[in-house]
């Protein structure tokens, strides 16, 4: 499958997915959109793809929404905010779950500005590693009036506490990477020129590790937390009960018992 405006590469058990609009600072448009839903869904069709690496080319990871010339607002039928509306939920929403519930690790390497829609997609996954100078921006309503969207509303608090989000939202002030790493809203910061590097050895981690086991995580941390202690020890042992008999965990207890690293296939 080609894509327009991505890379896409898998190896591995990796598939290394790179933003390609780098003279315009990966600013989604329409077409960016639409090829990051068919690399996530094919991603989340393939079984032998056992985590990911999402980075961008260029000076920067994303700017947000190309609103001046992404094709996003271009139905003169309609209302400006019926375009915008549209929009989200025809592209932009879609985009954003698929990667949200992939049920494979996600690695994000952060490079420069990620703003508006750009920080929201980098906060969809699940280990974001950004490099020293990148920044994480939200800018919807000191510049455009508008509110941050695609799941920024949804992460801001549950990473960081809602005094903070509110601030980062009302203010747009840009957060550095050190500072996003010390507030909880990301994994963790490298060098520069250490990024990609950095983020290629923490998703081959992943590639060769328990991938049902990273599955059942990522569902466990991203669903809705539940009414009570009660119910979230259920869904623990339900869990548990499905990985008791995979292959990956008998893997995991012969090589307890031997004393030596496991050997998981993912299985």
């Amino acid at each position: 499958m080609s894509y327009q405006t991505l890379l896409f590469d898998a190896r591995d058990g990796v598939a290394h997915v790179t933003m390609n609009r780098p003279d315009k600072l990966n600013a989604f448009n329409r077409e960016l959109l639409e090829d990051l839903t068919a690399a996530a869904r094919r991603i989340g069709e393939d079984p032998t793809i056992r985590a990911v690496l999402l980075s961008a080319a260029g000076r920067a990871f994303c700017a947000g929404a190309d609103i001046a010339g992404g094709g996003l607002l271009d139905d003169p039928a309609i209302s400006v905010g019926l375009n915008v509306g549209n929009r989200l939920r025809s592209h932009f929403n879609p985009m954003i779950k698929a990667w949200y519930h992939l049920p494979v690790p996600v690695v994000v390497a952060v490079n420069g500005v990620a703003a508006g829609a750009g920080a929201s997609l980098a906060l969809a996954g699940d280990i974001v590693l950004a490099g020293r100078s990148a920044t994480f921006m939200q800018l919807f309503a000191p510049k455009l009036g508008l509110i941050p969207d695609l799941g920024s509303t949804y992460y801001l608090p549950r990473a960081v506490g809602t005094a903070r989000a509110k601030g980062l939202a009302l203010l747009g002030e840009a957060l550095s990477a050190q500072d996003a790493v010390s507030w909880g809203l990301i994994w963790g910061m490298t060098e520069d020129a250490d990024l990609q590097a950095k983020a290629a050895q923490l998703v081959q981690r992943f590639a060769t590790g328990p991938t049902q086991a990273f599955g059942h995580i990522k569902r466990l941390f991203n669903d809705e937390p539940p009414a009570s202690l009660d119910e979230q020890l259920e869904r623990e042992t339900a869990a548990q009960q499905e990985l008791g008999d995979s292959a990956d965990f008998s893997e995991g207890v012969r090589a307890f018992k031997e004393k030596r690293a496991p050997q998981f296939r993912g299985r």
